[in-house]
């Protein structure tokens, strides 16, 4: 049987829900604290999905996850987020791909591409931040910190 990217086999079943359904416990529907932050992280490393979605939330912020473009689409589709966290290498498509649907959906979201690979700066148009991979969680959150800082956007 073929195992996709965001299958889980456990023993000898195979799930096929959404990755971040399993990492987070919760369905997409899950309800966020109003007046704080929001952020989606899109990756296909679920270590990192779920590194930083506890650091975010431990931080203060209302953090979804994807682990495949289509999640990211569904998800943003059902609401605005401060900062999307976009891995430039996604199973099912390019990370840049996702830039006009986020500034169509909420011009005002802060948009951090990371990728463990060069990327050529003109493929890179829309994005506020390129980060290399791995990345220091100290260090990204004091990136978004003073972003959202300069946005008028706080914790």
């Amino acid at each position: 049987m073929t195992m996709w990217p965001c299958d889980i086999k456990v023993g000898r079943k195979f799930y096929y829900k959404p990755i971040a359904y399993y990492i987070t416990g919760a369905s997409f529907s899950h309800l966020f604290i109003p007046n704080k932050p929001s952020i989606l992280i899109i990756d296909d490393d679920t270590a990192i999905l779920r590194t930083f979605m506890r650091i975010f939330q431990k931080k203060g912020y209302n953090v979804a996850v994807a682990a495949r473009g289509e999640e990211a689409i569904e998800k943003l589709n059902l609401r605005r987020f401060d900062v999307a966290l976009i891995d430039f290498c996604l199973p099912d498509m390019e990370g840049t791909k996702l830039f006009s649907l986020i500034e169509h959906n909420s011009p005002g979201t802060l948009k951090i591409m990371w990728s463990g690979k060069i990327v050529a700066q003109e493929r890179m148009s829309g994005v506020d931040t390129l980060l290399g991979k791995p990345i220091q969680p100290d260090k990204l959150l004091s990136i978004i910190d003073s972003k959202l800082k300069n946005r008028n956007i706080e914790l």
